[in-house]
């Protein structure tokens, strides 16, 4: 089952044709902000492009006779397309709990039970903090706008500390179910680093 709705974007090339209507062509790339891509290729289709997440991977339909140079092209234009479109998403306190919920049921067989998931606007130097006691996990707003597997391995963390309260063995072992954690963290790191740049001037401060 996906991990969430799966967003669609539709793009146009200029290949034209029929072929066989399969959809079986299949092929795996690797994307930026997602596990694998996997491309159908449909004769019923004549000059669009889509593209969906499902689960862990992007879907990619294109034209049965589109080149193989075409294929990769549009495959990278659809990527970024969807994750522009995911970086403007923002969820609300509900849509993430929601969201904290299904993750513990794929990770964790359900056994994570929040009693409450939010944003807060007061977390400058964590991104997400969790309070086993009282069930409660929050979120730095500075997570908002970010791909959704990031937010995803925030909340992934936040939840493995309701059944580990520390960061021991035990604790990293439960986050090697989520299969993007190093990428995640790679990311925030990233993050982290690029707020530690000097300032550079524009040219009208030059």
């Amino acid at each position: 089952m996906p991990v969430d709705p799966s967003p669609r974007l539709t793009g146009e090339n200029s290949a034209r044709g029929a072929g066989t209507t399969r959809n079986a062509n299949r092929h795996p790339h690797r994307g930026p902000a997602t596990s694998a891509v996997e491309v159908r290729r449909s004769a019923r289709r004549n000059r669009t492009v889509s593209a969906y997440r499902e689960g862990d991977r992007t879907i990619v339909l294109i034209p049965a006779r589109m080149s193989e140079a075409e294929e990769r092209r549009w495959v990278g234009v659809m990527l970024d397309k969807l994750a522009a479109q995911e970086s403007k998403r923002v969820l609300g306190d509900s849509e993430l709990a929601e969201r904290a919920e299904r993750l513990s049921e794929q990770y964790f067989d359900g056994r994570a039970k929040p009693v409450s998931v939010r944003w807060v606007t007061n977390q400058n130097t964590r991104w997400g903090s969790c309070t086993p006691a009282e069930g409660s996990i929050r979120l730095s707003h500075r997570l908002q706008g970010m791909p959704e597997y990031v937010v995803d391995y925030v909340l992934v963390h936040e939840l493995a500390h309701l059944l580990v309260p520390g960061h021991g063995p035990r604790f990293w072992r439960l986050l090697e179910a989520y299969p993007r954690t190093e990428r995640a963290r790679g990311y925030l790191e990233g993050v982290v680093a690029a707020g530690r740049l000097p300032h550079l001037p524009t040219a009208r401060e030059e």
